[in-house]
């Protein structure tokens, strides 16, 4: 397994080992002892999957209070996933990074709490799994817009399909400080 550390501290691309020959291939997705030696996650609350055409864009999402961690990897497709750091008093607050997710690279990308995430579909469709550190709580379900010129992410598609609720989401700079997480170093 190799990990890629990424611009933004503590979000990790993962490399698993990939066995292989003309019957298919094997991988490990996760094994807690190995992850745990890495500084990840040791163990997850919530296991999620969706499904999702071309041009769809989701995010993006957080959890405040109640946040939660998110190991994300492609089963089917490609997406083009990022995290922003939102915590308040982080020096890369407002920050984002992205990589290439496919059921051909078999990568995954750890996403911290503290950081907002969402991905963009650029195949025809896309099942996309998420394991969580925490469960969902929708009380705690928060957004920031995937337009937001302060953030400035370069999405590869330029008119997104989205939820009513992903559209509507405020700008980073439009969320009440205690909406936000809270950066400890």
């Amino acid at each position: 397994m190799k990990v890629i550390e990424t611009s933004l501290p503590g979000c990790r691309i993962i490399e698993p080992a990939v066995f292989g020959d003309e019957r298919g291939f094997f991988f490990e997705s996760w094994n807690a002892q190995r992850y745990g030696e890495l500084g990840l996650p040791s163990s997850f609350v919530q296991s999620n999957v969706s499904s999702s055409t071309k041009g769809v864009l989701r995010g993006l999402h957080y959890q405040w209070p109640n946040p939660q961690g998110k190991l994300v990897s492609v089963l089917e497709g490609e997406v083009y996933d990022v995290a922003v750091d939102i915590r308040r008093g982080s020096p890369h607050f407002g920050k984002w990074a992205a990589v290439l997710l496919s059921a051909e690279n078999k990568r995954q990308f750890w996403i911290p709490e503290g950081f907002a995430h969402g991905f963009a579909v650029v195949s025809e469709r896309a099942i996309f799994s998420y394991m969580c550190t925490a469960p969902y709580d929708k009380a705690a379900d928060a957004g920031v817009r995937w337009d937001d010129p302060a953030i400035g992410i370069d999405w590869p598609i330029g008119d997104p399909n989205l939820s009513e609720k992903d559209a509507k989401a405020p700008l980073l700079a439009e969320v009440a400080a205690e909406r936000l997480p809270v950066y400890t170093a």
